[in-house]
């Protein structure tokens, strides 16, 4: 899952140059990838800390209540919850989660950036709904091939804005492999493709269709992701269940919504550069808005819990 090494900032983009080193792969925050075969896209800390409770209050809490049924129902009871969260930059799926679980919990968190799991390791929570001890240790791989064997233990699988920047081959190896260790996965806040700015402008509609076209850049599913990992679990004959999560950015959210306005229209103008000028025009009005408390919006993602037939392999 590589990066381009294109930048969408500068002032063709309309973006000022200190966040250009932010849009390089059109979700903000993501920084270029290191060069060689083992290229790792790197996302600022600052942007995952600053997207961190517009995440929280998004992710749907209505998964929960069939989950906690799940894990308590799991075959071999008395030992942690054994917790893997893929992509786990700086661990906030986990201050999420954690805490919202009964039980001790040991959570080992996948990232390919070890700048990003040092973070995650530092901020990682202590305790979980009832008190009991929640530790973590850390792995750096792909995991796009993740395998059941990698699962062999676990009690569940959990992703945050993971499954967007997947392939369609990706997505079918992890439902396989969750499958074939009978293993729960809780993927949450995935984009959907549909953004509703208010006030509207007429260039809303070609900007996020050129957000959309950018985000399935080099095979990945973008906007199509939850449809395929629907379809994937389903195959390998999980129950799934989808529910939206929406972010619902307002006036007090004025910081993060800016950063994601750049990132949104620099993505866009690096998908397409005829859009560059009239780009620059419309994320200069929209930022004024925004610092005025006069613009809010609506980025629509998904959430997926997948249950598999059984409680093979889950502990």
């Amino acid at each position: 899952m590589s990066a381009p090494t294109t930048s969408a900032g500068g002032p063709d983009s309309g973006l000022p140059a200190e966040t250009e080193e932010k849009v390089r792969t059109g979700v903000p925050g993501q920084r270029g990838a290191e060069s060689g075969a083992d290229e790792v896209p790197r996302y600022a800390p600052q942007w995952l800390r600053l997207r961190e409770p517009a995440d929280a209050a998004a992710r749907a809490g209505d998964l929960l209540d069939p989950l906690r049924v799940r894990l308590a129902n799991r075959p071999v009871r008395g030992g942690d919850l054994v917790i893997h969260d893929l992509g786990c930059g700086t661990g906030s799926m986990g201050r999420w989660l954690a805490p919202r679980l009964d039980g001790a919990q040991h959570w080992i968190l996948h990232d390919r950036d070890p700048y990003l799991l040092h973070f995650a390791t530092v901020g990682a929570p202590r305790a979980a709904a009832d008190g009991s001890h929640v530790g973590v240790t850390t792995q750096r791989g792909d995991i796009g091939r993740l395998t059941a064997d990698a699962l062999a233990g676990a009690s569940l699988v959990t992703a945050s804005a993971l499954l967007d920047v997947l392939t369609g081959e990706e997505v079918d190896r992890l439902a396989a492999a969750c499958a074939d260790a009978g293993v729960p996965a809780l993927l949450t806040l995935s984009v959907v493709g549909r953004v509703e700015v208010s006030p509207a402008d007429p260039l809303d509609a070609e900007i996020g269709e050129a957000f959309n076209a950018h985000q399935r850049r080099g095979d990945r599913l973008g906007p199509e992701a939850v449809t395929a990992a629907c379809e994937a679990f389903g195959r390998h004959g999980a129950t799934v269940r989808a529910h939206p999560s929406p972010w619902r950015l307002g006036p007090d959210q004025a910081e993060l919504t800016a950063e994601w306005l750049r990132g949104w229209v620099g993505a866009a103008v690096e998908q397409r550069p005829d859009l560059a000028e009239r780009a620059e025009s419309y994320l200069r009005t929209r930022l004024e808005a925004c610092a005025a408390g006069e613009l809010s919006v609506l980025v629509h993602h998904s959430d997926v819990l997948a249950l598999p037939r059984g409680n093979r392999g889950a502990v």
